[in-house]
């Protein structure tokens, strides 16, 4: 699928929109950032006059519409009713990002979006509202309000992914279990959030790239694909095992780091929530995971037809040949 030009323009202006908000020094010129950063996104959405790109433009709007609106009527507020102001500019944060309890739009949105779409809202369009979310982790009320919406996202996000055979939804779910580390590193830590989104995103354009070069949105589509072949199966395999974060994949490392950090400061109730969390997604990749395994064992498939590869193997293997990182951490305690 070719983009034209000005698609790439309004790519640009999203990034600056990022930016903008992310370097601000007032919160009015952060919320400028982000309406340009909306604005830019809609047309990105509704790539043809359909009607699924059009809905899922117009509930995008709404939603992110709403939150800028108590943003910035609260950023107004700040002299006079201060903590109350912080708390509703965090609330229409978490609102934009997606995160639990204000998670319902995401996983309609996502519906409704292209894979390439899917990363930009899974990984760009959280980037400044996490980065606002950081600066206010000098209030103690915020700091368990964004430990509570984390279990709470780490809840819903494994849950909401069980029985789905619907790929952009279980990718939608995955994407508000991943926000929960998010939001729990935020909370301890500012430097681990960064190394946690800088990974999930490459794992996530990863997954995303495959899917979109296949053009499958379903379990059943994945696996009857005419383009489909056992390379991509085990390479959208590895990818996945990367997602759930098992070791020693390369997705386990900023999971590692937020545990050891949560440990250190006896966390133990959340981190419990996450790692049971972390176990069910778990259990969900691999149902896709084992499904693929057996449609493309000859013993187990009869009726199985070899397909060409229409990737060269170096180039399935530079998709995802970050995810293999994990393999080098045994080296890390041989020379320290």
């Amino acid at each position: 699928m070719a983009f034209p030009t000005s698609y790439f323009f309004f790519l640009m202006t999203l990034i600056s929109g990022s930016i903008i908000s992310i370097s601000s020094t007032s919160w009015f010129g952060a919320w400028i950032g982000l309406e340009l950063n909306l604005m830019s996104f809609i047309p990105l959405i509704a790539l043809k006059m359909n009607p699924l790109f059009s809905e899922a433009a117009l509930k995008y709007f709404l939603i992110q519409a709403l939150g800028s609106v108590l943003f910035i009527s609260s950023s107004f507020l700040l002299m006079s009713f201060y903590s109350f102001s912080l708390l509703s500019i965090f609330l229409a944060l978490l609102l934009k990002l997606g995160g639990a309890p204000f998670h319902f739009w995401f996983p309609q949105v996502m519906e409704g979006l292209k894979w390439p779409q899917i990363f930009l809202l899974s990984t760009i369009q959280k980037l400044a509202p996490l980065t606002l979310i950081s600066y206010l982790m000098n209030n103690e009320i915020l700091i368990k309000i964004t430990i509570f919406s984390a279990i709470l996202s780490a809840l819903i996000g494994s849950l909401g992914g069980l029985n789905l055979t619907l790929l952009r939804k279980i990718i939608a779910f995955s994407s508000i279990n991943h926000l929960s580390w998010m939001l729990m590193a935020i909370s301890i830590s500012d430097s681990s959030w960064l190394f946690y989104f800088f990974i999930y995103s490459l794992i996530v354009l990863s997954i995303t790239s495959m899917f979109h070069k296949l053009q499958t949105f379903s379990l059943s589509m994945l696996i009857q694909s005419d383009q489909n072949s056992t390379l991509h199966a085990t390479i959208i395999s590895l990818n996945f095992l990367s997602l759930s974060g098992l070791p020693p994949m390369t997705g386990f490392i900023p999971k590692w780091i937020v545990i050891q950090v949560m440990l250190n400061l006896n966390m133990f109730i959340p981190l419990f929530f996450l790692l049971v969390s972390a176990l069910i997604t778990l259990y969900f990749y691999l149902r896709i995971i084992i499904t693929m395994i057996l449609m493309f064992n000859p013993i187990l498939n009869f009726n199985m037809k070899y397909k060409s590869l229409t990737d060269s193997p170096s180039s399935l293997f530079f998709k995802s040949s970050f995810n293999f990182f994990g393999l080098l951490l045994p080296l890390y305690f041989t020379f320290i």
